[in-house]
């Protein structure tokens, strides 16, 4: 099996010789949360739903990789109106509909049509590719396989102008893993894939910022070359490792709004 390709621009994932998409961190009813405290924004959802129908030719299988829904805990009103209707959708145009557990999925089967996959929070495999949301340890099948994709931190990269500003955009992160770091598991990946939030309305963590840190077990006992995180923007463009683009802690941090590029 070829090893999973980001698709530029597009905030997903292509693992070709099983002609599947995988997103992740789509958290379906931010919008409900982001009303609660005054800032009203349209839901995202029917542009997600838009941009995994235009991505389903030439693929069968749709993977969600955790955080499908929002509220935690408990559920809101949005959550129960457009995340079925959203899931009978992509029924529509993918063969296959699996949804890997994140933190924020309590209680996700009651939004589900019947036929869509539920995964644990240990995750899932298929060929040598095993699939995470992030917030708790993979199972030692998962960690048995080449790759591990996970999503959960919603990966952006700090950009610091001459001027000392700076902003963020979404980002893919490549991590290399110390063979023998962790002795919890026999077996582990050569690569881990940390996958953008496919929801742009939420933000995000800056993974080069001094002092910030990385969520999710899979960055603690020493595990992942943090430092060595291979960076890459959505359009593909490789910019260097974490340690390489390391910028200072500031609050002079903005978010740029989504530009499309076409040098792929």
């Amino acid at each position: 099996m070829n090893g999973p390709c980001p698709i530029p621009d597009r905030l997903a994932l292509e693992i070709e010789d099983a002609r599947a998409v995988c997103v992740g961190d789509l958290h379906i009813g931010l919008e409900s949360e982001l009303r609660s405290k005054g800032v009203h924004v349209p839901s995202q959802t029917h542009r997600m739903e838009r941009e995994l129908i235009h991505l389903s030719p030439g693929h069968e299988r749709i993977i969600l990789l955790g955080d499908l829904k929002n509220k935690v805990p408990g559920s809101s009103r949005q959550e129960y109106a457009e995340i079925p209707r959203f899931i009978r959708v992509l029924q529509r145009h993918y063969e296959s509909v699996d949804v890997v557990r994140g933190n924020h999925d309590t209680s996700i089967e009651e939004f589900l049509p019947e036929g869509v996959d539920v995964h644990p929070a240990t995750g899932f495999v298929m060929g040598d590719v095993g699939f995470i949301h992030g917030h708790t340890w993979p199972s030692p099948e998962v960690m048995s396989r080449r790759y591990l994709l996970m999503a959960h931190n919603h990966p952006t990269v700090a950009l610091e102008d001459s001027l000392g500003n700076i902003s963020k955009e979404p980002c893919w992160v490549r991590f290399p893993v110390r063979k023998d770091a962790c002795k919890r598991y026999v077996e582990v990946p050569e690569e881990v894939i940390m996958l953008p939030a496919f929801n742009r309305s939420l933000g995000g963590s800056p993974v080069n910022i001094k002092g910030g840190r990385l969520l999710g077990p899979m960055f603690s006992e020493d595990l992942l070359e943090i430092e060595k995180g291979r960076v890459y923007l959505t359009d593909g463009i490789y910019l260097g490792t974490i340690g390489d683009l390391m910028v200072r802690s500031s609050t002079r941090i903005r978010t740029l709004p989504h530009r499309s590029r076409t040098n792929h």
